[in-house]
Order: C-alpha cells, then sequence, then structure tokens
C-alpha cells in the first residue's frame, strides 16, 4: 500500500482537507444569507467589486452570490468525489482518482485566480493574500499532477496492452 502513495494523491487530499470544510461554510453562509455572507472576508473582493465597479442592483448581487456559492460547492463536489476515489483505489491498489482532482483544481484555481483579479482592483490586501494562498495551493498540485509521471501498475498495462496490439498486427501480416 506504500507503493499507491503518489505525490499528487497526497497533495490532492491536503488540499481537499482544506477546501471542503472550507469553501462549505462560505458557500453555506451564502446561502443563508447571500448579501452578508458575500460581504465576508472569503468573498469580500467579488463583493466590492460587484457592488462598485459593476453597479448591479440588488436582485443581481444577490444572484452574483448564489453563483459564486454554486461554483464553490461544485470544486467541494468534485473534491468529495476525489475523495471517495481515492480512498476506493487505495483499498484497490488502482488509480483512477485524477480526473475528479482535475476538475476541481481547474475549477477553484479559475474562481481564486478571478478573486485574486478582483482584490487587486479593489485594494482589498488581505483577501488579495487569502486568494493568492489558495491560488498558488492548488496550481502547486496541479503541477505536480502534470509533472508526476503514472505509476508502474498503470506503465506495465499499457505496455502489455501495446504489445498485445502488436503481436496480432504481425499475426494478421502472416496470415
Amino acid at each position: 500500500m506504500a507503493r499507491n502513495w503518489r505525490i499528487s494523491l497526497f497533495s490532492g487530499l491536503l488540499i481537499a482537507a482544506y477546501f471542503i470544510p472550507t469553501w462549505s461554510v462560505v458557500a453555506y453562509r451564502i446561502m443563508i444569507s447571500p448579501v452578508q455572507g458575500l460581504f465576508e472576508r472569503p468573498n469580500v473582493a467579488v463583493a466590492f467589486f460587484v457592488s462598485d465597479h459593476l453597479q448591479l442592483a440588488s436582485l443581481a448581487t444577490v444572484r452574483v452570490a448564489w453563483l459564486l456559492a454554486l461554483s464553490k460547492f461544485t470544486v467541494v463536489a468534485f473534491l468529495a468525489i476525489f475523495l471517495l476515489f481515492a480512498v476506493r483505489n487505495l483499498i484497490r491498489k488502482t488509480e483512477g482518482h485524477r480526473e475528479p482532482l482535475a476538475i476541481a483544481l481547474t475549477l477553484g484555481c479559475l474562481i481564486s485566480f478571478v478573486s485574486l483579479i478582483l482584490a487587486s482592483k479593489v485594494g482589498e490586501v488581505e483577501a488579495l493574500r487569502l486568494h493568492a494562498t489558495e491560488f498558488f495551493m492548488m496550481l502547486g498540485t496541479a503541477m505536480i499532477m502534470l509533472i508526476e509521471r503514472p505509476s508502474e501498475p498503470l506503465v506495465r498495462s499499457i505496455a502489455a496492452t501495446s504489445d498485445l496490439s502488436v503481436e496480432q498486427a504481425q499475426l494478421s501480416n502472416h496470415g
């Protein structure tokens, strides 16, 4: 079982351990009270940008808040799916947990990067630090996933499949 612990898996588990509770609470607060939840520290940059620069009506601001909550819940859902697949695959000693993590990291990086840009536009230094930290945590895990080579059982199965097709091609040419 120790051979199945890849650095991207471990990093993904740490990302999930941070983002699932944090973004769930933030998104839940927006669902309960959209305007108050939007103006809390994790979302204040988006709230200031929407209210100051876009000058949206209150109903449109509530819709933006709900859209932000929905997007954060989507990332949380994919991280939860990643956790389920990771635990299942650790028990079965296979791989297949990378896709939900990749989707969660892509969406999470997008949300954090946009929030980072909006925090810099409105001059919120603390929000800027928070979003930069979240963005670089997810980006680091995504880079590890891109650089990390496939595990040995996966490489062997790919090699076995390609050798099998080469042998079949040779038999069909001779026959």
